[in-house]
């Protein structure tokens, strides 16, 4: 490289400006040695070398000027950060290339060779700063403006092609290099303009007209309110825009396009000889692989529209047709080879540009122009409009299929939102369309053109593209609400493509299937399709029949197991095995067959028995996804699944080991779900406990305990931890001791990893271990596992940390349930010493960063009402006991999150419980009650009020309230907040109001029930002037009282009643006492709202 950069200067030294035809030969040297050997030009050298360039355009003739800005875009290629000090010169406002570049500039030749010398400076170097904003805006805007120029007629087809793909290659650079964020509407619309005409660039038989700029339609799921009332108010709004939308679709010639439509590809069941014939050449790669040609399972396309042409021979005259087959003579054909190949390459820049456009505009941006570029269903009599499927279906080059649809898929990720509002489940019969039902036409469009795609492609790297855009499609798209029926056809139509002789599709076959099984499970219409016989869909071509299904129960054989599915009494839907599960687990299990694995060489596997590895690890996922989405289909193999997760875990490929972790995770959450409280599944549909002993017992006689003790890999650890912690309570307390022991001593050791995933994950297990009812009564069980989490609740992982404190709540909740099972004998045995540490842990973790604090103080709550007389008589208790409850009371006033505040109400609540706290005495007692009652008044968020006046209503005797004068704030306030009960600027906070009123409601009869004598002023006070107020929220809390009854919810008649009677008897105990002292009659009033409740309840029930 220095031999070359010192000829080079040498050479430049030698040849003055004045001698041109030197200068010329001189710049073609340059060109040509740095673009042949790579070189890497120092600085120095540059230097020279690029003044001398930058001189002869100043100097020299314009015969010479292509030659010197070759030499010159070959010196700033990736050089473009030494070049600062000549970008005045270069790209200033008169600068050289922007002159040169500029559309008035008759030379063509010289435009593009200035055009690429700009591209050239616009690349960025990592490491480097990047050009600067000024210069950016030049470039861009030049680059944009040659996009926009047509070909005149003088210009050579060839040379326009490569002017438009260097300005495409500058504009991806500006895109890519600088971070640019596309912001400004017009700059965005007129990017996209050009980009869209670009990509359709020499399309044989297609010509449009693409306006200068595109508009975006305005998107009503980026408003903040609900989808469908959106629809409702905007409907009028679409219909106006509906006009400027059609406008960019581009308007067709009408016999060059229009009028055939879209279908005519992938129709492959033609009965046009010539259609067939010319099929025959374009796809004999795919007569190798092992379901035949594509034209046998046209009929599967079920739904192309009737009445179209069969892939007629006129319109597919263009259809990737190589040279020799046309009518050209040789040298023509070889012009015409040439230029169709740089035609093509300006639709692949274009398509790589607008890939880098995506990642620089925003979404919600973005998804205003998706009807210029994504499909929409023809209209009768219209022509479709062209869009990136057109490229997808008809593009002649592989290669620009391929990019058209990887731009597909990047606009289809992450689309959930925009795709949400779709919808067209019912018909709608209206005058206008909405744009609901738009977007759902289009999503059927999608998957129609996406299918006759995959029809008709012949090349497996296109192939592959195709089905990772289904992939996209199905993941975002909002089945529950469009009619049923398109995921079959996906499903049906996909499979034979699981024996493809490529591997990478059959990868991305089974991504795809795994995509249907994961979007909003459980649909179904995937419940049917799972259920099917595995022969369905694929009857219609013999040979597409998977090789593994014709041995339909070698998988079985494979894999052995102490129960039959049949013989299971747990829900087994049906006699037939699940075609995809048996797909898998043989992909996963069973031994290689040779017949597909052409392509496989670029994946070498460990033992090259089985499948390639990423095969095994796209089943093991679709495996984990069917577990989890659709339980009840897979409970029938759930000792097989067990067995198939525990020879992933003998492997030696760590990543293998990984995928069958989570598979036995998956399991395990499958059958907790099923035992949960609130589980809809009924007892005999469950898998049977016995089963889940049997299940956890080869488990933990397998691979689980080596895997968790002695793995090099975190991941894989944290992962088999995560699965040992979804092993189901009653099974648990089934299995044999020493497993138990086992398990514990496993968690517990983890617990000290050095790695914090492993040991937050360790952290957390044990919090679902300390739950277990046969663990949480012992008291040895308990300690040990204080100890593990105390000692994680001060790890610097702030990860640990946070799941420390959620295991520290639950632990906290095991020993109130303890204390009020097992009484008197568990808080004695229980360590004092322990007790206090877990005190001061969650004093200090209650100023730690939210996510820890809002388990903390959950905790405190627990703590201090577990505490019992000769505790709290400790002298060393006093000091962390005064702490933690000042921790909690300054919790409840922050600004922390509202989960940690709620958390924190309700803990106060939990210390109001303990009967050995000195409540109403002690100086916090003030100061928790006046953080309760201002945030009962005053807080944002509802949930926290209630939890607040749930706190105020708990202490039990008139003392714990203190003075009368503390007695009196806390009636008021109460008061004020049932007032204040129904205002709130979030919308969101108004569903939370009823249960608002009624937990204040309970809490001010608690309080008129408690009260003494010297309440009774300020309580009647509050009476007169609010009275009215007061009685009819108390009127519908006894109202909503009888509802809840009749609904089945409580189970005491009328027990708010029965509160309220009880007031009205205590005070009028009370008063009578005060006769003739004082006029107050509280007891009165509250008869009065009685009387009232009942004559209305009388009314209704008339």
């Amino acid at each position: 490289s220095q031999d070359v950069c010192a000829l080079l200067v040498q050479a430049c030294q030698l040849v003055h400006l004045d001698q041109e035809h030197l200068v010329s030969k001189v710049c073609q040297l340059i060109h040509h040695l740095l673009n042949r050997f790579q070189v890497m030009v120092d600085e120095q050298n540059l230097n020279f070398l690029l003044s001398y360039c930058i001189s002869a355009l100043k100097q020299c003739s314009s015969w010479t000027h292509v030659e010197i800005l070759q030499a010159l875009a070959a010196l700033v290629y990736n050089n473009g950060p030494k070049c600062q000090k000549y970008l005045p010169d270069l790209l200033g406002k008169t600068g050289l290339l922007v002159q040169f570049s500029d559309s008035t500039q008759p030379d063509v030749e010289l435009r593009r060779a200035a055009v690429r010398s700009m591209a050239n400076l616009c690349l960025s170097v990592p490491g480097q700063p990047y050009l600067d904003e000024s210069y950016r805006s030049i470039c861009f805007q030049t680059f944009l403006s040659v996009l926009q120029s047509s070909k005149t007629s003088d210009v050579d087809d060839i040379t326009f092609c490569m002017l438009l793909q260097n300005a495409l290659k500058g504009i991806q650079s500006l895109l890519n290099g600088g971070k640019m964020k596309l912001m400004q509407t017009d700059q965005i619309g007129s990017l996209l303009a050009v980009l869209k005409k670009c990509m359709f660039h020499g399309l044989p038989g297609l010509s449009i007209e693409v306006p200068a700029a595109l508009y975006p339609a305005p998107l009503p799921q980026y408003d903040k309110r609900s989808p469908v009332k959106q629809e409702q108010s905007e409907l009028a709004a679409f219909k106006q825009t509906g006009n400027r939308r059609k406008k960019s679709k581009g308007k067709q010639k009408k016999g060059e396009f229009g009028e055939e439509g879209r279908e005519d590809l992938g129709d492959a069941g033609n009965e046009s000889v010539l259609g067939a014939d010319m099929l025959k050449l374009h796809l004999g790669d795919v007569q190798s692989s092992p379901y035949s040609d594509p034209r046998t399972r046209a009929s599967d396309v079920a739904y192309v529209p009737a009445g179209k042409d069969r892939l007629s021979s006129h319109c597919t005259s263009w259809k990737r047709i190589s040279s020799s087959e046309s009518e050209y003579s040789d040298a023509e054909g070889g012009i015409q080879s040439k230029m169709r190949s740089y035609q093509a390459n300006v639709r692949q820049g274009a398509l790589a540009c607008f890939l880098s456009a995506i990642k620089s505009i925003e979404k919600r941006v973005l998804y205003g122009y998706w009807s210029a570029f994504v499909p929409d269903a023809p209209g009768i009599g219209s022509p479709q409009s062209v869009s990136l499927m057109t490229i997808a279906l008809k593009d002649p080059s592989p290669k620009t299929r391929a990019c058209a649809l990887q731009v597909l898929s990047a606009i289809l990720e992450g689309s959930k939102q925009f795709l949400s509002v779709a919808e067209d489940a019912n018909d709608h019969k209206r005058a206008f369309t909405p744009f609901s039902v738009t977007i759902a036409s289009s999503i059927r469009e999608l998957h129609r053109c996406l299918l006759l795609a995959l029809v008709a492609e012949s090349s497996s790297q296109t192939l592959t593209q195709i089905v990772k855009c289904l992939a996209n499609l199905v993941s975002n798209a909002p089945y529950s609400r469009l009619k049923p029926g398109l995921l079959t056809r996906v499903w049906n139509q996909i499979k034979p493509y699981i024996c493809h002789k490529d591997v990478n599709v059959r990868v991305s076959s089974l991504t795809l299937l795994g995509a249907i099984v994961s979007v909003q499970a459980p649909l179904p219409e995937v419940q049917l399709l799972l259920q099917q016989p595995s022969s369905s869909g694929l009857n219609n071509s013999g040979s597409a029949t998977p090789h593994r299904f014709n041995a339909s129960e070698q998988w079985r054989k494979a894999v052995p197991s102490e129960e039959e599915p049949t013989d299971n009494p747990a829900g087994c839907t049906s006699s037939e095995p699940c075609w995809l599960l048996r797909l898998c687990v043989s992909i996963v299990v069973l031994p290689r067959e040779d017949s597909c694995s052409d392509s496989d060489a670029n994946f070498p596997s460990f033992s090259s028995i089985y499948e390639p590895c990423p095969l095994r690890l796209e089943s093991l996922q679709v495996l984990a996804l069917l577990v989890k989405g659709y339980f009840s289909m897979a409970q029938s193999y759930f000792l097989e699944l067990g067995e198939v997760a525990c020879r992933c875990m003998e492997e030696m490929d760590p990543s293998i080991q990984l995928h069958g972790a989570k598979l036995l995770e998956e399991l395990g959450t499958g059958v907790l779900q099923q035992y949960k409280p609130d589980s809809a599944v009924a007892p005999d549909q469950r898998v049977p406990v016995s089963v889940v002993v049997t299940f956890w017992t080869v488990i933990l006689n397998g691979p689980l305990p080596g895997t968790l003790q002695n793995s090099p890999h975190a991941t894989l650890q944290t992962s088999a931890c995560d699965a040992l912690s979804s092993i189901l309570p009653e099974a648990f307390s089934s299995l044999q001791n020493d497993q138990q022991i086992l398990c514990v001593t496993l968690l517990l050791g983890l617990n000290h990893s050095e790695n914090p995933l492993v040991k937050a994950a360790a952290a957390r297990a044990l919090g679902v271990y300390i739950l277990f009812p046969c663990l949480r009564q012992d008291v040895m069980f308990v300690a040990d596992t204080a100890n593990a989490i105390l000692n994680s609740l001060h790890d610097k992982s702030p990860n640990v940390r946070a799941k420390a404190a959620w295991s520290l709540g639950n632990l906290t909740d095991t020993l109130i349930i303890n204390m009020e099972t097992m009484g008197q004998s568990f808080q004695e045995e229980f360590s004092d010493l322990l007790l206090l540490k877990m005190l001061r842990s969650a004093t200090e973790a209650s100023k730690d960063r939210d996510k820890v604090k809002s388990n903390a103080v959950r905790a405190l709550g627990n703590v201090l009402h577990f505490l019992q007389p000769y505790h709290i008589a400790n002298p060393r208790f006093r000091e962390a006991i005064e702490e933690s409850l000042q921790a909690l009371i300054s919790t409840v006033q922050s600004e922390a999150t509202m989960k940690v505040r709620w958390n924190a109400c309700y803990a106060l609540g939990n210390v109001f419980k303990n009967p050995a706290l000195p409540l109403g005495e002690a100086p916090w007692t003030m100061q928790a009650y006046s953080a309760l009652s201002s945030v009962v008044k005053s807080c944002k968020n509802f949930k926290v009020r209630i939890k607040s006046a749930m706190a105020l209503s708990i202490p039990s005797k008139r003392e714990c309230y203190g003075s009368a004068e503390q007695f009196c704030q806390i009636w008021s306030a109460l008061v004020v907040a049932l007032q204040k009960s129904e205002d709130t600027e979030d919308f969101l906070e108004f569903k939370y109001s009823a249960s608002l009123r009624t937990q204040i409601c309970q809490a001010l009869l608690h309080l008129l029930s408690l009260a003494k004598s010297t309440d009774l002023p300020v309580i009647w006070e509050t009476i007169t002037e609010h009275g009215n107020a007061i009685k009819s929220y108390v009127l519908q809390y006894l109202k909503s009282g009888v509802e809840e009854n009749e609904a089945g919810v409580q189970t005491d008649l009328c027990e708010r009643e029965r509160v309220l009677k009880g007031a009205i008897e205590h005070l009028g105990g009370i008063e009578k006492q005060l006769e003739g002292k004082a006029r107050v009659r509280v007891s009165v009033y509250l008869e009065d709202v009685l009387t009232n409740h009942a004559s209305a309840t009388e009314l209704t029930e008339a």
